[in-house]
């Protein structure tokens, strides 16, 4: 291990020292009663709440995957993806928040979504809660692999250790934090990551357009390659075998492909994802006032609008810069580490890196906490054992944590796992799932138990059903999975409704309410 890397390495234990204080700091606070551990007392101010919420959605991802996807086949994926995404947090911020925070208190002071749901239905055999809670940890787990399989990536580039290795460790590290601190430290600690992962982004893009020669040389170059910089054409790399070419040491295209208004709504298709996104619902949830998440979405949507521009830019600049340093689809998601090792001091890239760290740590452990909470809380407080006690509940939760975790890590053996495809899957899951409900539960009063049920159980089958099978048919059935399940749960949820009984006279009194501001 040379000079440059130990200084690389030095930085990351810095900040990997701060988060574990972090977590420190807050244990004895979460571990008061799993109401604390699983939302904090609902004690968020605004800063936390809006940071926190989009530091545990982007992940990884925004670090690696999304300047992966630009960097392999240009620019109009990644955009209409991020143009998708600013527009869902927005309306989500917008239309969901205020009344999801004040449902939540009236629906007896739910503390997690299946909670919710469950307690918003008055229902008794809690069998929304079993289907909400086994949803959530099908798809958690998928999401923690994704970040576990960033963590490997990270450290294998670095330091040049196998995969599988780091890949542990890193899994290790985020289990032993989510373990310690609860929701508390992971929001304090999502605020931090927050930050440092913008500062990340824009260090990096203003290093790269300055070596690039400035934006225009970027644009310049990148024009060359055929449908790279086009909201309406796609790059297309020549590979063998999964491998792109290389002829003279230039990088190989083919003709454009075609991107059409099918390809368009696909790709903004993962606005409709954040309404049924429990790391940022939660947040919702936990606000201590909800008047003040009118600042808190200003502060999350400028958060977001940056890190997704830059994060997109990354990728088409890293072609310029780097244009054969990763010749593959999975590789390519390495760029951002490519870029701040070769142009930054060491202990500087150090730090970058642990940009890329924080968004993992900031995401999977949410994604454990929550899939914990599902299982102790809703299944096994809810369900198996009702008058089990918080030490028993909080047992549970660390056994779940641990297992998930075990799961996880098996799911992201593969390094040849591309980051963008798991979490898009996984993104599906929860939108198709949940998206739906939560809309229909906070604005039409005739919503049904039976009509909830169905909406959930169509919403997550039909994913699995499009992604496994009728994607395979291609051409138009080639649309990503959530838009068409998001829409089949919203037709099963109107329909499953209308053909049974309305809601007693309790559940309509606390939908009017909620909607009168009471």
């Amino acid at each position: 291990m040379d000079s440059k890397t130990i200084q690389i390495l030095i930085a990351m234990v810095i900040y990997m020292a701060a988060v574990i204080a972090i977590g420190i700091i807050y244990a004895k606070r979460a571990n008061k009663s799993s109401d604390n551990y699983f939302l904090g007392g609902r004690s968020l101010g605004p800063w936390v709440t809006a940071m926190s919420a989009e530091a545990s959605d982007m992940s990884g991802w925004l670090l690696m995957g999304l300047p992966g996807l630009a960097y392999w086949c240009g620019l109009a994926d990644a955009a209409w993806t991020a143009i998708g995404l600013a527009l869902g947090t927005y309306l989500n911020w917008l239309i969901v928040s205020k009344r999801l925070r004040r449902y939540s208190v009236r629906a007896n002071n739910s503390i997690t979504l299946p909670d919710f749901f469950s307690n918003r239905f008055r229902e008794k055999n809690k069998v929304i809660m079993t289907i909400a809670a086994l949803f959530i940890l099908i798809f958690f787990t998928v999401y923690a692999a994704s970040c576990f399989v960033t963590c490997g990536k990270l450290f294998a580039q670095l330091f040049g250790l196998p995969y599988i290795a780091m890949m542990i460790v890193g899994a290790i590290f985020v289990l032993l934090y989510t373990i310690l601190g609860g929701f508390l430290a992971e929001s304090a600690s999502d605020f931090m990551q927050g930050i440092v992962m913008i500062i990340a982004l824009v260090v990096i893009v203003t290093i790269g357009t300055i070596s690039a020669g400035g934006f225009g040389a970027i644009i310049e170059n990148s024009k060359s390659i055929p449908g790279f910089v086009e909201f309406f054409g796609l790059a297309n790399p020549t590979t063998v075998d999964g491998t792109q070419q290389v002829v003279n040491g230039a990088p190989q295209f083919g003709e454009k492909l075609p991107y059409g208004l099918l390809s368009i709504c696909s790709m903004m298709a993962w606005g409709l994802g954040y309404f049924g996104m429990p790391q940022v619902l939660l947040r919702f949830m936990a606000i201590r006032d909800e008047k003040e998440l009118k600042p808190s979405r200003r502060i999350a949507m400028v958060w977001v609008v940056i890190s997704l521009a830059v994060a997109v830019f990354i990728g088409i600049m890293g072609r310029t810069l780097f244009p054969v340093a990763h010749l593959t689809q999975s590789g390519a998601e390495n760029i951002f580490i490519t870029l701040a090792t070769s142009s930054l001091p060491a202990i500087l890239a150090g730090f970058v890196m642990a940009g890329i760290l924080a968004a993992t740590i900031s995401s999977s452990d949410s994604y454990l906490l929550i899939a914990a909470s599902a299982v102790a809380k809703n299944i096994f407080g809810g369900v198996i054992h009702k008058k089990a006690n918080d030490k028993q509940i909080m047992l549970v939760t660390r056994i779940t944590l641990l297992v998930i975790a075990l799961v996880a890590m098996i799911i992201a053996l593969d390094e040849n796992s591309v980051i963008f495809k798991i979490v898009s899957f996984a993104w599906a899951g929860f939108g198709a799932t949940f998206g739906p409900i939560m809309l229909f539960s906070l604005f039409w009063k005739r919503t049904t138990r039976a009509g909830a049920i169905a909406g959930m159980l169509s919403g997550g089958g039909m994913v699995f059903l499009w992604k496994l099978v009728i994607s395979k048919l291609g051409g138009v059935f080639a649309i990503y999975e959530l838009l068409p399940a998001f829409i089949f749960s919203a037709i099963c949820i109107v329909v499953v409704s209308l053909l049974t009984k309305q809601p007693s006279k309790e559940i309509e009194e606390d939908f009017e309410a909620v909607k009168a501001g009471e």
